[in-house]
């Protein structure tokens, strides 16, 4: 199999008529894994307006795996508690807008999808980090980071408000 006839790509070869050793795909020729049918999971956007819901299902596995993502790509800007000022901004490097302002509260999840894909400011795209998967994720524990920090004990279910008043007596 080692020795066997081959083309080589781009050389100049006679088995085709034009002399070209290699040929083009065929007109709407998808590559492999390349085929991005679903707009809002693949840009955060429906038509040129920001997603507003979450293209996948928030689940504890999508949260965990967001934590872990964001503990790892995200931590070091903006800290753990997503306060903006993680190990990197204590060094010297300009810091990031704290993920409990209220204007990024209010924001789309859409929006936090377009800056981890295109970046803004000084944070770097981490488009080719990060999967879509992975981004989903991280905003899905961003969210939960959020709430965590302007919850109210009415947010909590009955059991759970029962369990927040027994804590504080």
């Amino acid at each position: 199999m080692v020795d066997q006839q081959h083309l080589k790509p781009l050389a100049e070869e006679n088995f085709f008529a034009d002399g070209a050793g290699s040929r083009p795909p065929p007109a709407h020729s998808i590559a492999r894994g390349g085929l991005r049918d679903d707009e809002q999971y693949f840009t955060g956007k429906i038509g040129n307006d920001l997603a507003v819901t979450m293209p996948v299902p928030v689940t504890r596995d999508v949260l965990e795996r967001g934590r872990e993502r964001f503990d790892i790509y995200c931590a070091v800007c903006h800290a753990h508690t997503g306060e903006g000022n993680g190990t990197i901004v204590q060094r010297g490097f300009p810091q990031p807008p704290s993920l409990h302002e209220e204007r990024l509260r209010n924001a789309p999840v859409g929006y936090f999808f377009d800056v981890m894909t295109n970046g803004y400011g000084v944070m770097y795209p981490y488009a080719s980090r990060v999967t879509p998967a992975d981004r989903w994720a991280i905003i899905a524990y961003i969210r939960a980071l959020q709430l965590s920090q302007h919850a109210a004990p009415s947010d909590a279910d009955k059991n759970g408000a029962t369990a927040l008043q027994t804590v504080r007596k």
